[in-house]
């Protein structure tokens, strides 16, 4: 998967909670075999209307929003199904990363993110940045008095940056392991691949055992 170390790009905004797998990547796009083709049918029903114009009401189609690749979105993004297809979408259309706000504390906190969807951006090297919601709602309001306004986002720092008239700076949360896999651009099979001589030297000693065995 592809590296992320620090990235800078245009904010877009999606003032919805909840948004869910279906919403992300509807089912009727799940057809291919392939990884790709996914992110012109992102958030699809809602892009697009009945006849397959674009929808100039929805946020993302947006003039100051093209080209964006930080996605600004709001609590329990990515809920519904465990489709990793989601992440593809949300990728191949354009985003690095996506911020989404915790709600509440102990039992009554939701989260930014899905718990599946979250661990299918990791895997994917999806950047899902979890702030507060009162952090969120600031990026908000700075998003909507500047048009094209961009943010760094720093990996090893766990920091975003947002560069307005004057920058403001978030630090985040992030599972070290995580982090360590993002940086160096590992998913499961380069995570593994990694051990390859432990492996090879494990199957070695495990066939050398079998062929002693009395016949």
């Amino acid at each position: 998967m592809q590296a992320f170390k620090t990235h800078r790009g245009i904010l877009a905004t999606l003032d919805t909670a909840n948004v869910d797998t279906d919403q992300i990547i509807a089912k009727q796009f799940l057809k291919s075999i392939k990884r790709t083709g996914f992110g012109e049918h992102l958030f699809h029903d809602w892009r697009y209307l009945p006849d397959g114009r674009i929808n100039p009401d929805f946020t993302l189609n947006r003039k100051e929003f093209q080209g964006a690749t930080v996605l600004v979105a709001r609590n329990n993004f990515g809920c519904g199904s465990s489709r990793e297809h989601a992440v593809w979408a949300v990728q191949q259309y354009g985003f690095r990363a996506v911020i989404a706000p915790f709600k509440g504390e102990g039992d009554t906190r939701i989260p930014g993110f899905a718990d599946i969807f979250r661990n299918n951006s990791s895997k994917n090297g999806l950047l899902a940045i979890e702030l507060s919601e009162q952090e969120v709602d600031q990026i908000f309001k700075l998003v909507s008095g500047q048009s094209g306004l961009e943010a760094t986002i720093d990996l090893e720092g766990q920091k975003v940056t947002i560069h307005g008239k004057t920058e403001v700076s978030f630090r985040f949360e992030i599972d070290p392991a995580v982090k360590a896999r993002m940086i160096s651009g590992l998913d499961d099979i380069g995570t593994t691949l990694k051990e390859s001589d432990a492996i090879s030297a494990f199957e070695k000693n495990h066939n050398d055992q079998l062929s002693n065995l009395p016949r």
